[in-house]
């Protein structure tokens, strides 16, 4: 079996330099460092993981709680942090978090991963504080909707201002009645709380009228196509002007269902969305909608997960948004 001794002989450094390389230390000349990784890539060195997790008390693995796996703005989240990590030597595992269910966390994640990583989720303080106890730090992408005394610290972007420019295009553009469709109370993922507060501060300050709130009990395809077919068949008429929808899945949702009812996009009404995933670019008409760097938030969350793991404190961070316009407004 190839030893760390034996990779340390063969690059001509000494076996603490081949420490620091296996644990991306900052302190070894990028020479030296390619020199380690291609002995080690060489002799096939491979660590023996459970002797260094005694010796260290690190696990090397890191949980992920999610909402929805099969939501393809949390899915290229996801991506971004699985490559991040696996670049780092570290191992995440996904969870789907269930409130009702957080208890159990404590027993599923104590000794077994070095950090937990949220998507917007808000822990109780008891559970936050029994984490702390344990000497495994939390941190969330996108702000969590409670986060008392600040204790969790989160990258996001700049909501109230990425809908205040959402609002600015929309008048430019002539509308100022504008109908909102979000998730309902029920739904266990949180994050969708700090976009409704920043929607609803923005549109004061920019004199928009929210003519009507649409809730759905889950903000996907299907759930806001039928709902929206269903309201629209119903009505007569309608006042708005625009549709503004929580999130690129409802916003799709309400393209389609816009097509079934022969409702004309966006003379007759626009549609906008907030995350820019994939789907936004495909649809026809294309959506208008908030941009969300999922690949950035990902790779600098690694970065100051791995920091709070060495013991250093790490602020918030919001990353740069913007607004891409595309032919449903």
């Amino acid at each position: 079996m190839v030893t760390r001794k034996d990779v340390a002989e063969r690059a001509g450094v000494s076996v603490a330099v081949v420490s620091y390389v296996m644990n991306n230390k900052n302190n070894v000349k990028e020479a030296t460092r390619n020199k380690v990784l291609a002995v080690i890539k060489e002799l096939d060195y491979r660590p023996n993981l459970v002797a260094r997790s005694m010796k260290t008390k690190k696990t090397q693995q890191l949980a992920v709680l999610v909402n929805n796996l099969g939501n393809p703005f949390e899915a290229g989240i996801l991506i971004s942090l699985e490559r991040s990590a696996m670049e780092r030597g570290y191992f995440l595992f996904f969870q789907k978090f269930q409130s009702q269910q957080e208890e159990i966390l404590k027993s599923l994640f104590a000794g077994r991963v070095d950090g937990i990583i949220l998507l917007g989720q808000s822990l109780a303080m008891t559970t936050i504080e029994y984490f702390q106890q344990q000497g495994i730090p939390i941190i969330s992408i996108m702000e969590p909707s409670s986060n008392e005394k600040g204790i969790v610290p989160f990258l996001d972007i700049d909501w109230a201002s990425a809908m205040k420019q959402l609002f600015v295009h929309l008048k430019s553009r002539g509308y100022r009645s504008i109908a909102y469709l979000t998730a309902g109370q029920q739904m266990s993922s949180q994050h969708y709380e700090v976009r409704n507060r920043a929607l609803i501060h923005a549109a004061g300050e920019e004199d928009i009228q929210l003519d009507e709130l649409f809730e759905v009990d889950s903000c996907n395809f299907e759930t806001a196509y039928r709902h929206l077919v269903a309201k629209w068949t119903s009505q007569s008429d309608f006042s708005y002007q625009a549709l503004l929808c929580v999130n690129d899945l409802t916003a799709a949702g309400a393209v389609a269902a816009c097509k079934q009812l022969g409702i004309a996009v966006p003379e007759r009404l626009a549609i906008v969305g907030c995350e820019d995933i994939l789907m936004s670019s495909q649809t026809s008409p294309t959506i208008t909608t908030i941009h969300y760097p999922r690949i950035a938030i990902g790779e600098a969350t690694l970065e100051r997960m791995l920091a709070l793991i060495q013991g250093q404190a790490v602020k918030n961070e919001i990353l740069k948004n913007e607004l891409v316009v595309r032919e449903s407004t």
